[in-house]
């Protein structure tokens, strides 16, 4: 039930995923059943269902950006909202079966955009090799270990778990990758502020002149900066977008309600995607004093005043 700590987490397999080390991280081992999804898409159903209590999965890389799957996944069907955010370094292998050497790979399998930030080094070592796409790295590990393909793209314990020798290690074109990954639930009651925390929702809005810029200035106006922001298609028509974005703040905190409101005002339709603790090592930048909650309770009070009829 929304509300009660989760004990049947859903995350992107199969097993030696990225997405597993993640929810390692969020939630120690021994704590709850872990069960693999063959994609982002099941994994949020499964949770909608009631098969799950919660789902962790990736949300964007910081080479590749965005995951389009979980994008939409929250966007559409019923809500879920995000409870936690991971960051987890990224460190690929290129795997292959024992006894196989470089020179006998004729195709590489991985996820996109894992395939997207190896690119450089497959062409410099292993030119005119084609590249197949899988749902997850470990898929594509998997099926090397099954003689589908001669070697994946894929984590270092998903090679150990599908018996699979690492032909080279550290194969990226830029160090230092990571991926964020977000643990989503059904909607309840949410982890209170903590004063670093973010808040993400998604505002559609219609085809109009400065759509975007009438989303914008509600969060300008109050002081409130906008960690990212990015536009998805409604799959409607074309001219109406959706604009998914994370904000610094937390729901509970006046100005970041307030600024909800508005855009619930402005635009077509808002999805609130949940506010939680920051995770990526940097704070949110303080308050203006004008816009602290400080200031709105004794706004509203002089307010109160005026329509009372009282000196002010």
């Amino acid at each position: 039930m929304p509300g009660t700590p989760p004990t049947r987490f859903a995350y992107l397999g199969p097993e030696g995923t990225f997405a597993e080390a993640a929810l390692n991280r969020a939630v120690a081992a021994p704590d709850g059943a872990r069960a693999a999804y063959p994609s982002v898409p099941a994994a949020l159903e499964a949770v909608r269902a009631g098969e799950a209590d919660a789902a962790l999965v990736p949300l964007e890389n910081s080479v590749e950006g965005s995951v389009p799957a979980t994008m939409d996944g929250l966007s559409d069907g019923d809500p879920l909202v995000i409870v936690r955010e991971v960051f987890l370094p990224v460190a690929f292998v290129l795997a292959a079966r024992p006894g196989t050497a470089l020179p006998d790979v004729r195709s590489v399998a991985s996820h996109p955009h894992a395939l997207a930030q190896t690119a450089g080094w497959l062409r410099a070592h292993l030119p005119g090799v084609p590249t197949l796409p899988a749902t997850s790295t470990a898929v594509a590990a998997r099926a090397v270990a099954a003689g589908e393909h001669d070697a994946a793209v894929c984590a270092a314990i998903a090679a150990q778990r599908y018996g699979l020798t690492a032909l080279a290690d550290d194969v990226a074109d830029h160090a230092g990758a990571e991926t964020r990954f977000v643990l989503v639930r059904r909607p309840g009651p949410l982890p209170g502020p903590t004063g670093n925390d973010k808040t993400s929702l998604v505002a559609v809005v219609g085809d109009r002149t400065g759509a975007l810029l009438s989303v914008l200035q509600e969060f300008a106006v109050r002081g409130i900066s906008l960690t990212r922001i990015e536009s998805r298609p409604t799959r409607e028509r074309l001219g109406v977008y959706s604009f998914s974005l994370d904000c610094e703040g937390h729901v509970a905190e006046r100005r970041v309600g307030e600024a909800m409101a508005a855009l619930h005002r402005v635009c077509d339709e808002v999805r609130f995607l949940g506010s939680y603790a920051r995770a990526d090592s940097r704070s949110n930048r303080p308050a203006d004093p004008a816009a602290d909650d400080a200031a709105f309770t004794g706004a509203e009070a002089w307010l109160a005043r005026v329509r009372a009829g009282e000196a002010t």
